[in-house]
């Protein structure tokens, strides 16, 4: 989601994707194919989908809203249909395999292993949510992909008169936003050991709202991948501490799409200063002497 909003856009459709990828590889399985041939397969429709959002927003030139707001609709009824709104969990002989990938923990704690019993085992998902970390933060520094990325967000139609292939860039974005939420989809899927069509559900909006509070702004031209890493930490410290501290939890809602707002009031500059600034002052003139 970082890289989509850094080019100035939106991606609405990562949960959908996330519950499609995740029944067609369940399908798979259930099919008796190998689990690298339903795993390949699953990114193959997630990536699927990531490229319909980005030639419409690319080269149509369609509002990315718009765009990937039909794919929610779209890829979420695909996942009902092709599921035929039943819960998949019959992997066949490769379960054990897949429920490894998305179950299994490092470092390891058994008596022949290194790592003493005080260093925590960490989930894979958190290890790949490292790595690609890891990986984003080097290209969003160091590479010319990244450069253009946030030159599209800063002003599209001057980098587009710089030679900027702006229109390829846009394209690869979404491709790489659908990319990772497959892969999610996937590591989730081995998790539960099974596979619905409301996986993801709802997903988008704590999506966007970990982005926006790590620092990346909506208007583009702005944000990191260390960045999204500690809002999505901070967004999920605050929906566990409202489920120890006894608060319902349909209010979670309220509270993401509280911080959603706060975040960008922040975040906005208007006449050199931030935008909550400004309306203090508006609201609290100083008075003259």
């Amino acid at each position: 989601m970082t890289v989509v909003i850094i080019t100035g856009g939106i991606d609405l459709s990562v949960g959908s994707i996330m519950g499609l990828v995740a029944i067609v590889a369940g399908l798979f399985l259930t099919w008796h194919y190998p689990w690298y041939v339903a795993f390949a397969i699953g990114l193959f429709s997630g990536l699927a989908c990531g490229a319909v959002n980005g030639f419409f927003v690319a080269y149509v030139g369609m509002p990315s809203f718009v765009v990937t707001l039909g794919m929610l609709s779209v890829a979420r009824s695909l996942a009902v249909v092709f599921s035929a709104n039943q819960m998949l969990y019959q992997f066949g002989p490769d379960a054990p395999i897949v429920k490894a990938i998305g179950q299994a923990k490092w470092p390891l704690h058994g008596p022949q292993d290194w790592a003493p019993h005080w260093i925590p085992g960490l989930s894979s998902q958190f290890w790949t949510m490292v790595i690609l970390a890891l990986i984003v933060g080097f290209v969003f520094n160091f590479t010319a992909w990244a450069r253009h990325l946030f030159a599209i967000g800063g002003n599209e139609e001057a980098a587009r008169l710089t030679g900027v292939p702006v229109d390829w860039i846009k394209f690869q974005a979404y491709v790489f936003s659908a990319f990772t939420a497959s892969l999610a989809s996937l590591l989730l899927l081995g998790y539960n050991g099974s596979a619905i069509n409301a996986m993801g559900q709802g997903y988008e909006l704590r999506v966007i709202a970990a982005t926006v509070i790590g620092g990346a702004s909506l208007m583009g031209g702005a944000g990191t991948a260390f960045g999204a890493i500690i809002g999505s930490a901070f967004l999920e410290v605050i929906r566990n501490a409202l489920l120890m501290a006894g608060i319902d939890s349909n209010w979670q809602g309220a509270f993401v799409g509280a911080f959603i707002v706060l975040a960008v009031l922040l975040g906005m500059q208007t006449g050199g200063r931030s935008m909550l600034a400004a309306s203090l002052a508006a609201l609290m003139p100083k008075r003259s002497r």
